[in-house]
């Protein structure tokens, strides 16, 4: 009895790319979702006031 050692690299070059077409096309997905939500804008303007004692000169 003889064993015989399968060395088809072409299927594992194809189940790589299977692997990764899915990985990308995820990652557009989420994308596509995420950009579909409205984020709403601040309301309120942020103003913070800041004092001129902080501020230092460099020469």
């Amino acid at each position: 009895m003889q064993f015989t050692k399968k060395t088809s690299s072409s299927r594992n070059v194809l189940s790589i790319s299977i692997k990764l077409g899915l990985g990308i096309s995820l990652i557009l997905g989420i994308i596509f979702l995420l950009n579909k939500i409205d984020f709403p804008a601040p309301k309120k303007e942020i103003e913070k006031i800041i004092s001129n004692e902080n501020f230092k000169i460099v020469k």
